[in-house]
């Protein structure tokens, strides 16, 4: 298990706040398709959902703290790579139900600016010809508990792709 600091089960009050905006997908699925959760699934929870994403029995959920999922049951989580660093500083992934994973945003403060750009985490992880569109509501909630500097979803998409370069690759070694 990768030991972050501070309490790893305490739910960020900017995530809180995320999930009382809610996201409208629309008929056509003009919108965002995130439902974000009021608090983390349960470490069993959560253990139950990668060993059945990756058909391996012997991994835990230790590494993930899911925070949302789309519409299909793909899940959005911060993922507990860097070692001895608050939730905050975490990276965020999407594993989608059809087996799709990709990187989020690099931290917390940047999915907020992806939020606000318009972007869930389905479409930051998957769609790379997603137009920007800004969420007015999240862009002030974003301003408001930020702490990294605003910035286009795409750079912030872009930064963590690269920073966690085989990530789905890393995963897929994983499924059984």
């Amino acid at each position: 298990m990768i030991e972050t600091s501070g309490d790893d089960r305490g739910f960020p009050p900017a995530l809180a706040e995320v999930a009382r905006i809610g996201f409208a997908y629309g008929e056509d699925g003009e919108g965002v398709d995130f439902e974000p959760y009021d608090a983390f699934d349960s470490a069993e929870e959560t253990t139950d959902w990668i060993r059945s994403w990756t058909g391996n029995d012997e991994l835990d959920g230790d590494a993930y703290r899911v925070f949302g999922q789309d519409g299909t049951g793909g899940l959005a989580a911060l993922w507990l790579v860097r070692p001895g660093r608050p939730l905050a500083e975490q990276p965020v992934v999407f594993l989608g139900s059809e087996g799709e994973s990709g990187l989020v945003a690099g931290n917390l403060s940047d999915l907020l600016w992806v939020l606000a750009d318009g972007f869930g985490p389905l479409e930051a992880a998957v769609d790379d010809e997603r137009e920007p569109r800004p969420a007015p509501a999240l862009a002030d909630l974003a301003e408001r508990h930020a702490t990294t500097p605003r910035r286009a979803a795409r750079e912030i998409i872009a930064e963590a792709k690269a920073e966690f370069a085989t990530f789905s690759d890393d995963l897929d070694a994983l499924c059984r």
